[in-house]
């Protein structure tokens, strides 16, 4: 039984048509996944039913009859509940009072009741099976914990229509186990879950249904069954993307640009010794805990090291800052671009340049407006950033995936040596993904030196020249990456098979 009805509903942005005439059908006891590349309208068509956006034309309707939903207070009331891909979890608030956030329990006089609140959120969390102190700051989680309070506070809800934009992109892989277990049980008491991924193994895995959308416009909704890869592939690009992934390096053994020794920070990671070259791509994988992006962020002198040495370009270094690893040739793209990587309050252009400003400012001191907006077309262009000719645009107004291109913009203006790229195709397209693939390896080809944690096995093995594989804060082995199998990098981020390196 359809209990969510879209009719022809259209949105657009001044002249930026992002949906047009978009009817599709949700039924309850079922998940539907929606997948397009970014840009495609899908995060639009989720804030209307969210009540976050309202659409220009067309209707909704709610077990059969129309609804108007201004705002997300009365989706809410209509048992619509959003689990979005940027988090906004407060972290200065305990995980308890962010999952009861304005549904708090309370006792005589209408008091808060911490103790009965505390209770509840662990009984919630242990339904997915994660034990967690609901009194811990949320700033003190990983960003994978915070996106796991995000899914248990919308959770809490009770919902009757579950939208989930991404909810895995930060989730280990027991993690994500446990929370589509849950959605097989939500869906076995009757929920309507819509799914968005750009990970075609969970399309396949949780789907009945998959609706495909292209630039704004409605493309077909497939039956389990009725698909595979690379029929869902087609209808969301309109072409034949080839191989995801390029060529390996055309030659390893370059000039070492950052060599550590013992590098150590207590509590995160212990006597690292590694060496990374020109142009090679060595990617880093490890099971969330591992110390990834605690080694990479001490690296790039965003955090302090107590122990060990790091040389870069042959030099003894001991970067205080990232301003200091920057002028030096290293830079950073963090896997957070919301909250460390993007001023998603200013525009492109800004943006882009704000890592190599000086290089727009003239002899006398004052920025240069037309350089600037020449450089942001420039990367707009090369990096094929949607909209066209979005140098003045906001950066919050993009999809997740043109904000992901923008940070990759930002960082290549800076002429980097040797650039760490944490998670650097989270939230992004498959043809995108392709797109971000392949300019990696070109940078490579041409000298650059990359550094790539990410926790998608497949893209570690399809793009990295070697892979360095971390246990509990300590590296366990280099591999060279000549036809490497999952079961031998698992192996040893599992500690199997392998003798940590001291």
């Amino acid at each position: 039984m359809s209990v969510l009805e879209l009719r022809n509903i259209s949105k657009s942005f001044g002249n930026n048509h992002v949906l047009n005439n978009v009817s599709i059908s949700f039924n309850e006891g079922e998940i539907h996944s929606i997948i397009g590349e970014n840009g495609a309208g899908k995060s639009t068509l989720i804030k209307i039913i969210g009540g976050i956006y309202t659409h220009d034309s067309g209707e909704i309707l709610i077990d059969g009859k129309k609804v108007e939903l201004h705002n997300p207070l009365e989706a809410s009331a209509a048992g619509i509940g959003i689990v979005h891909q940027e988090l906004s979890v407060a972290g200065n608030m305990t995980v308890a009072q962010n999952v009861f956030v304005n549904h708090e329990p309370t006792k005589f006089l209408g008091f808060v009741d911490f103790k009965k609140m505390n209770e509840m959120s662990a009984e919630e969390f242990k339904k997915i099976g994660i034990a967690i102190d609901p009194t811990a700051l949320v700033s003190s989680l990983s960003v994978g914990m915070q996106q796991v309070v995000e899914i248990v506070k919308v959770l809490s809800q009770n919902v009757r229509i579950l939208i989930l934009d991404e909810p895995t992109s930060s989730l280990s892989d027991k993690e994500t186990n446990n929370l589509f277990q849950l959605l097989d049980l939500l869906k076995s008491r009757g929920t309507c879950i819509i799914f968005i991924s750009h990970k075609l193994d969970e399309i396949k895995r949780l789907s009945d249904h998959v609706t495909v959308l292209r630039d704004g416009n409605f493309v077909g909704t497939l039956e389990k069954g009725e698909y595979d890869e690379n029929t869902i592939i087609s209808m969301m690009v309109g072409r034949d993307l080839g191989n995801l992934y390029p060529p390996k390096a055309k030659q390893r053994g370059g000039e070492v640009l950052l060599r550590t020794e013992n590098f150590s920070r207590k509590g995160k990671f212990e006597d690292i010794s590694i060496e990374f070259r020109k142009g090679e791509i060595t990617g880093i994988f490890g099971l969330v805990g591992a110390g990834r992006t605690e080694l990479a962020w001490s690296l790039f002198g965003a955090d302090s090291h107590d122990s060990g040495k790091e040389y870069f370009l042959g030099k003894e270094v001991n970067f205080k800052s990232p301003n200091q690893a920057i002028k030096a040739g290293l830079c950073y793209l963090t896997e957070d671009r919301k909250g460390n990587g993007l001023f998603v309050g200013m525009d492109v252009k800004d943006n882009v340049v704000v890592s190599n400003i000086s290089d727009v400012v003239s002899p006398a001191g004052m920025l240069q407006s037309n350089k600037i907006t020449e450089v942001a077309r420039k990367y707009i262009e090369d990096l094929d950033i949607h909209p066209d000719n979005c140098e003045n645009f906001l950066v919050k107004s993009l999809s997740g995936g043109n904000q992901q291109k923008v940070l990759f913009a930002k960082w290549l203006y800076a002429n980097p040596k040797l650039l760490i790229v944490d998670e650097p195709t989270r939230g992004i397209d498959v043809g995108a993904k392709a797109k971000i693939h392949n300019m990696l390896r070109e940078l490579a080809d041409n000298g650059l030196g990359i550094v790539m944690i990410s926790s998608e096995l497949p893209e570690i093995l399809g793009l990295s020249d070697s892979v360095a594989v971390m246990h509990e804060g300590r590296l366990v082995e280099v591999l060279e990456n000549d036809n490497l199998s999952e079961q031998d990098v698992l192996s040893r981020a599992f500690n199997q098979g392998g003798e940590e390196h001291e």
